[in-house]
């Protein structure tokens, strides 16, 4: 093993603390908190409503389940390395502390912009849909209709409430709403089961000749898409009992969990109308497939079930994208690379509850922007901002994956989990991600130009970000030192201790 590089503010951090009102709760979530968290977060129900019938449709068919194993599997070799850098960087920043400390803080400064960026449109994004929703659903049951941008404003003033409280109660508020859409869609795999028996159910559908039928590209696309969110396990770290055990046990089963849910579904949803038909029935109305086989294996109260339950999924899904925005704002400032007063934590809930209020204004801004200018909430809002967070932080998946083989290497750890697994997932999410910007089309469901021209914006991030990181590297290099430090001060050990415990382990 190469000597440690005890120098290194990123490796032993000077332990700043900050004053009492610039602190995150410590140690109240634990791992089924965090679990649940950001699983609400990737909102499974409405994965299974809105993309699964697409990638059937666009994707390889037959093979899409095969295809969500692949990404899952992907995703779990990301994971062996991302929990293996975690006790090193504590900073709830996560990308943004991790690239720092891998490549430098000037790109990992960037890459914080791009992350910031990135959740806050899909928190936007998951908004507007969810709007669209309400407005469909009340009108559909009550025979009422109401204006979409009511329910935008409930929705709002709710994530605002919550987000700026204490985190514990945002977490029971998504485990509710998480449990509730995971137990539907089981309940329809499990009558999807009975009614046409173990038998219908092909072990074909996972062969090689399937998966990578025609249209594996895009079902890849979309599988990636379906999992990001749940690198959040990181964010939470500085608010969570027992960091080093509660992290990587989060990170770990959110990955499975949540694969091993599509992959099931996937592959009931296939064998409901048979492997060989899937494509093209998903195809004739994506819309309403996933209903259309709720109807069929569960009858009129499972229709409705599911169409409840798509609104609670995305209020759940809006607000943990809007507490992961909050926390990278928070981390920002706490560093100094934003004004210092959006670090400013509540004095009774520890919440970041300036950060929050910020970013909840500006949510307001972007919906009240889209009703002045009679937009749609789902075919103009949601779409053109869906997009351009999955891209962003599909890029940030892998760049996060492929950075940390460096940064053992540079301290002269090498071996399976800290090299090999990360490489070959961080490689995997980035042909994922050069897919999808080639077939970005496909993920907003529109052709407007200016639409599927918004990833520009994530280089735009990405180069503020990195020039301003140069300028404060020559002109105010102690606030430079803290870009991507760690912030928890509980279990600061000396790195050379911890790198004997990963190389033994």
């Amino acid at each position: 093993m190469g000597p440690c590089n005890s120098g290194s503010p990123l490796l032993t951090p000077e332990v700043t603390h900050e004053a009492n009102d610039e602190r995150l709760s410590q140690g109240v979530l634990g791992t089924s908190s965090i679990v649940f968290m950001v699983m609400a977060a990737s909102a499974p129900l409405a994965v299974v409503v809105a993309l699964l019938p697409l990638a059937f449709a666009f994707g390889n068919g037959a093979g899409i389940p095969g295809t969500w194993l692949l990404a899952t599997g992907s995703m779990l070799l990301f994971a062996i390395g991302y929990v293996r850098i975690i006790p090193h960087v504590k900073n709830a920043g996560a990308f943004y502390a991790y690239i720092s400390a891998s490549v430098g803080r000037t790109l990992g400064l960037g890459a914080a912009y791009v992350a910031s960026l990135s959740y806050f449109a899909l928190s936007c994004s998951t908004l507007a849909a969810l709007a669209f929703f309400s407005e469909d659903f009340v009108q559909r049951t009550m025979g009422v209709r109401t204006p979409w941008e009511l329910w935008a404003a409930v929705a709002i003033a709710l994530v605002i409430y919550l987000a700026n409280h204490r985190i514990t109660l945002a977490a029971t508020v998504l485990a509710i709403a998480l449990m509730a859409e995971i137990a539907v869609v089981l309940v329809l795999g499990v009558a999807v089961i009975l009614d046409r028996g173990l038998p219908a159910f092909e072990l074909n559908d996972f062969a090689l000749s399937t998966v990578l039928a025609p249209g594996l590209g895009i079902g890849l696309m979309y599988g990636f898409n379906s999992l990001i969110g749940l690198e959040g396990t990181a964010i939470y770290q500085e608010e969570a009992r027992n960091r080093k055990r509660t992290i990587p046990r989060a990170t770990y089963i959110s990955v499975v969990v949540v694969g091993c849910f599509y992959l099931f579904t996937a592959w009931c949803l296939s064998t409901s109308v048979g492997s060989a038909n899937v494509a093209e029935i998903a195809a004739a109305d994506p819309g309403h497939f996933v209903t259309d086989r709720a109807a069929h294996h569960l009858g009129a109260i499972g229709t409705a079930t599911f169409s409840l339950l798509v609104l609670t999924s995305g209020f759940a899904a809006t607000l943990g994208l809007f507490n992961n925005a909050t926390r990278y704002l928070y981390a920002l400032a706490r560093d100094g690379v934003l004004p210092r007063r959006f670090a400013k934590t509540h004095p009774r809930f520890g919440s970041p509850h300036v950060a929050g209020t910020l970013l909840g204004i500006m949510l307001i801004v972007v919906v009240g922007a889209g009703a002045l200018a009679g937009l749609d909430p789902l075919l103009n809002i949601s779409t053109s901002l869906v997009g351009l967070g999955s891209v962003g932080l599909m890029s940030l998946l892998a760049v996060t994956a492929l950075v940390v083989p460096i940064f053992f290497a540079h301290r002269g750890i090498y071996g399976m989990a800290t090299t090999v697994a990360p490489a070959i997932g961080g490689m995997a999410i980035a042909v994922a991600t050069v897919l999808a910007v080639a077939n970005y089309s496909a993920l907003t469901g529109v052709d407007s130009p200016v639409i599927n021209s918004l990833p520009w914006l994530l280089v735009l991030s990405a180069l503020i970000g990195i020039v301003q990181g140069q300028w404060l590297r020559v002109n105010r290099p102690a606030t430079y030192e803290r870009i991507g430090a760690s912030r928890v001060d509980e279990d600061v050990a000396p790195v050379q201790s911890t790198e004997v415990a990963l190389e033994r382990a």
